[in-house]
């Protein structure tokens, strides 16, 4: 019920336990499906699955029955073609990374993006090579066929050239790759990908693009840096410098950059943008065709591009063998990358996308295209931000883009044979500032995240110095182990009420606070299971301020030493209480036989009264006081227990019974599950569960009236707490506490 007039709401219900909760609202009990039901429901087969399955497989289906051509064609032809002329010269430069011939790249700028067409779901990205991909790949292959020293003996190889060897290789690690795409693709893992945190793949592509200025280094300056297996920075050296190459590298990469960056600024006015690469390639074909660079400065050109496509081929099963462990991180960055891409077009332009079949789509990709030698493709960054910023509305953009690819491999590839490798490693030089500029999060992520901090600078530091493959293994672990340290050690905290209010925060982090003496409110925000129950224990002893099994030994070994006074008569019961009757000095029994009995809750049964523990014990005994009498505990984030916990939590609570402390818990989650796993008995009991804290606090209030708040300020300290009490009216109990 809102007041008029102010921002204020007013609630008058009864107080609920969670036994009295379920008593006056029925529970809806949903049936569980079992294992085998969803197996069922999986196999099950009518014409309705059959459709949905058919327009899962091929999602073109989907937005090409809502393809709106006036509004939409345009800007997909136009789209196309920008981001055609863009993938040609991506294809030509990122071949180099890859270690293979340079017309290779522009099979992977076609053949993979004809199949997601058909299988994709996103509308805008634009598949291709990757450069971390490519550098992957040529890890491999320059593992398997290295530049100088001998070659790894692998049957099918024989007779080759060096350059078809590598070809066979990438091509046959492509295959795998596809394969495991496909298949996790099947068994519908997609979600593996969630474990590639955005911290975690922003240093792993920072790391990658620091391998990539390295490889292209003895393209953009005449040096001569070996490639080495796992593109150990360690392992380069430089020998000569060619001047041509230096000067044309700093040219182009000066020029594309300052444009890039014109690009960005005005991409409101410009129409599309200026597609600087293509520009620069074309006038750097000229000037080397014209002046003969090749033979006039010996810098190192394309050659020779072979016009048409290739018979299609088998993969070498022994490669295969080779490369399975190398293929698997590829697949997992591959699909990783482009899911991330696809993941924020979809939000920006409102569709879904599906993980599932996007792996289906990759890895159909690539089977097809490794068996016309082409090489892993996933999305570059740089260039579907050119499909879509350019216009681009669907996957006809991407099919138009490759059919001016098949333009240039068919008809024109040619006139790029006197195209300089340094121009081509300058370009992807330059594409790389986005990757290299992500070294500017590491101030933002320590100031807000340090434990994120700390992936980020682990998966980096470990890609560079010992490669892509261990160094994401290595990110994977750290970001795992992040995450196993904060739920096994979370922020456990002790609450208090906003004064006023039935709010419940953490004491430390405000002033004006009421807490009834004698009761203290823990909390736990995380699962508890094995890993951090012991944790969970100490801070919640930590937090009362007591241990209770001490404190119940030392009470059973009291009743020991009183039970022994009373049988020997040095201790008689009076109507004053216990009279010392000795006179001499009464020593504690220091009697530790049957320990276990130790632990065992209380017994007053043979003796003439039961004790008080905080008021003077006779014949000088002394036994820790607790002014603790009700501790609740704040399972509201707890979401699971396992078998473990369970136990470690019903000790803890069997301690706190035994020495007179009452627990109450508030949950949403475990309650059902405590249940089903029998933990209840005589002394823990299902009553001690509430559905709020505030009604926790209130059930104390009520069961304790001479509860006083501790002395934590001065001033008069109002609480009023309102009860319904069925069948009578709402009664209002004001409590004054003047400090």
């Amino acid at each position: 019920m809102m007041r008029p007039g102010s921002k204020q709401y007013v609630v008058a219900r009864p107080l609920y336990s969670e036994d009295s909760f379920a008593e006056e609202h029925e529970k809806v009990y949903r049936e569980r499906k079992t294992i085998l039901d969803h197996v069922k429901q999986y196999f099950k087969c009518d014409a309705e699955r059959a459709k949905s399955i058919a327009l899962s497989l091929l999602p073109v289906i989907g937005w090409l029955k809502i393809y709106q051509i006036k509004e939409w064609l345009l800007s997909d032809i136009v789209s196309g073609v920008s981001t055609g002329l863009v993938a040609v010269l991506q294809g030509l430069a990122y071949c180099l990374l890859a270690s293979l011939p340079a017309w290779y790249g522009l099979f992977s700028a076609f053949f993979p993006v004809i199949m997601y067409f058909f299988l994709g779901t996103s509308r805008h990205i634009s598949v291709g090579p990757f450069p971390v991909l490519c550098l992957m790949i040529g890890s491999v292959v320059t593992k398997l066929v290295p530049d100088e020293g001998a070659h790894v003996n692998i049957t099918g190889l024989e007779g080759l050239s060096i350059d078809d060897q590598r070809v066979l290789i990438a091509s046959s690690v492509t295959f795998l790759v596809g394969i495991m795409q496909l298949v996790m693709g099947v068994l519908q893992v997609g979600f593996v990908v969630m474990y590639l945190s955005d911290t975690l793949v922003s240093g792993f592509t920072t790391a990658a693009a620091v391998h990539i200025v390295v490889s292209q280094l003895k393209f953009v300056l005449g040096l001569q840096v070996p490639v080495q297996s796992r593109f150990k920075l360690s392992s380069c050296f430089i020998t000569s410098t060619n001047v041509c190459d230096v000067v044309i590298s700093l040219v182009i990469m000066v020029v594309v950059f300052i444009v890039k960056e014109l690009n960005d600024r005005y991409k409101s006015k410009l129409p599309v943008p200026i597609p600087i690469e293509v520009i620069m390639t074309v006038i750097a074909c000229g000037v080397s065709y014209a002046f003969d660079f090749k033979t006039t400065y010996g810098i190192e050109v394309i050659g020779h591009i072979p016009k048409g496509y290739e018979p299609p081929v088998a993969p070498n099963l022994q490669i295969f063998q080779q490369t399975a462990l190398d293929a698997f991180p590829m697949a997992i960055v591959g699909f990783a990358v482009a899911f991330s891409v696809a993941k924020v077009y979809s939000v920006k332009y409102d569709y879904t996308i599906d993980g599932n079949q996007e792996l289906i789509a990759f890895g159909v990709s690539n089977i097809f295209g490794a068996s016309f030698k082409s090489f892993a493709a996933s999305t570059a960054l740089s260039r579907s931000a050119v499909q879509e910023s350019t216009g681009g509305k669907t996957q006809i953009a991407g099919l138009i883009s490759a059919v001016m690819v098949m333009i240039v491999t068919l008809a024109i590839g040619y006139l790029l044979e006197p195209l300089p490798k340094s121009v081509l490693g300058a370009v992807v030089i330059v594409n790389l500032k986005g990757m290299l500029m992500q070294v500017r999060d590491v101030p933002y992520l320590w100031r807000r995240d340090k434990p994120d901090c700390v992936v980020w600078l682990g998966t980096c530091i470990a890609s560079i110095l010992l490669g892509l493959d261990l160094g994401l293994a290595v990110g994977l672990g750290v970001e795992l182990l992040s995450i196993v340290l904060r739920v096994q050690f979370p922020r456990c905290s002790v609450l208090a009420n906003i004064k006023g209010t039935d709010i419940y925060r953490d004491r430390k982090d405000y002033l004006k606070i009421y807490e009834p003496e004698g009761v203290k409110i823990f909390r736990i925000p995380s699962p508890i299971f094995f890993a951090n129950i012991e944790f969970f224990r100490s801070k919640l002893v930590e937090a009362v301020g007591f241990n209770p099994l001490r404190i119940l030994r030392k009470r059973n070994k009291a009743l020991r030493t009183i039970r022994k006074l009373l049988k020997k008569g040095d201790l008689q019961w009076t109507s004053k209480g216990f009279l010392n009757t000795s006179c001499g000095p009464i020593r504690e029994s220091e009697d530790d036989s049957n320990v276990e009995e130790l632990d065992l809750p209380t017994d007053f049964k043979d003796l003439p009264a039961r004790i008080d523990w905080n008021a003077e014990l006779p014949a000088n005994i002394v036994v820790p006081r607790v002014d603790l009498h009700s501790l609740i505990l704040d399972f509201a984030a707890v979401s699971f227990l396992d078998i473990s916990a369970l136990k470690g939590l019903k000790t803890a609570l069997k301690e706190l019974i035994r020495v007179e402390v009452e627990v109450y818990i508030v949950d949403s989650y475990i309650l059902e599950k405590l249940h089903h796993c029998c933990f209840f008995d005589d002394e823990v009991q299902p009553s001690m569960f509430f559905v709020t804290l505030h009604d926790a606090m209130l059930h104390i209030l009520e069961k304790h009236p001479d509860t006083s708040e501790k002395k934590s300020g001065s001033g008069k300290i109002l609480t009023s707490v309102t009860v319904h009490h069925p069948g009578g009216n709402l009664r209002s109990r004001d409590r004054n506490v003047c400090t």
